[in-house]
């Protein structure tokens, strides 16, 4: 029987830790042209939305073949669905649904960021944004550094209250509500950025030589929340999909500026086909734009482990 899971069974923190060791080996196969990730493809339903597909999956060994799908209609409850097969033999491994996949492979991506780009003695993490990204980035980060002290800055201060209180009940950090942006930043080995501003909301003055930045989603150049000195700033800059981020209606937003052509592939930094961080000097940033065909490889991942009995 086909296993299908739900967003009612996607929970621990021990998953995150699953989806960054797959999401390794896919960027490790993508470096080696092993990772099937097309663009997105969307079909349009004219006055009610798009539904959007991604396809991807891995060649080698063990080849597995998937889709996700998800929709942009109005309302109040959105959902997604992804499928795996076992390339090899055709098996349908399994089908997840809900949106908490989603939310834990971008999490994972910018955990896989922040384990190949951040300082390796990091501690202190600065969170611009209190929703659901924002949450699973900082999980993510946990996860691949040993942090004890992390800053959350949104514009609503019941929302970041509940966050630090949240997250450190998840995770054991010292977490407090910061008053401004800056002050959430300001002392932070890691940023992380995961909000919805359509305008700049800090800058490179307000960032320590050493800093790694996170970005979540697309930021194009009519709205975006950090300075484009940033990026100028940046000894190296990376996003998990050059082509993707050069896909988007709305250019992204490096687009003409001098940063444009300076962004590296991920996985040519995780292969060492790219330079990453050269000192603890330097600053880096990593624009994530959600690489497809990795949903279906933490989907293979969870399957597979949900299967061996406990």
């Amino acid at each position: 029987m086909t296993k299908i899971l739900k967003d009612e069974d996607l929970v621990g923190s021990h998953l995150m830790a699953v989806a960054i060791d797959a999401l390794e080996t896919a960027f490790r196969a993508r470096a080696g042209k092993r990772l099937i990730s097309p663009p997105r493809h969307h079909v349009s339903f004219p006055d009610r939305g798009d539904l959007v597909f991604t396809v991807g999956g891995i060649l080698g060994e063990k080849p597995l073949a998937g889709f996700r799908v998800y929709e942009t209609f109005e309302g109040a409850e959105h959902s997604q669905i992804v499928a795996v097969w076992s390339a090899d033999d055709a098996r349908l491994k399994g089908i997840v649904l809900g949106e908490r996949l989603g939310n834990l492979r971008t999490g994972a991506i910018g955990g896989l960021a922040i384990r190949h780009l951040s300082p390796p003695d990091a501690r202190t993490i600065g969170i611009l944004g209190s929703g659901a990204q924002a949450r699973t980035q900082l999980a993510a980060a946990a996860a691949v550094r040993n942090l004890d002290r992390a800053r959350v800055y949104s514009r609503d201060e019941k929302n970041r209250a509940a966050f630090a209180s949240e997250m450190q009940n998840a995770l054991g950090l010292d977490i407090e509500p910061a008053g401004s942006a800056q002050e959430a930043v300001a002392e932070a080995d890691i940023v992380i950025c995961a909000t919805t501003s359509q305008t700049a909301v800090i800058h490179a003055r307000d960032l320590k030589p050493g800093v790694h930045i996170n970005t979540v989603g697309p930021k194009t150049r009519d709205g975006h929340e950090l300075g484009l000195d940033i990026a100028a700033a940046a000894a190296v800059i990376a996003t998990d999909s050059p082509e993707q981020a050069r896909a988007y209606a709305s250019p992204f937003f490096l687009a003409g500026s001098s940063s444009e052509h300076r962004m590296a592939d991920l996985a040519d930094i995780i292969a060492g086909k790219a330079a990453g961080r050269g000192s603890s000097e330097e600053i880096t940033l990593f624009c994530s734009v959600g690489l497809a065909g990795t949903e279906v490889v933490v989907a293979s991942a969870i399957l597979d482990m949900m299967a061996v009995p406990s």
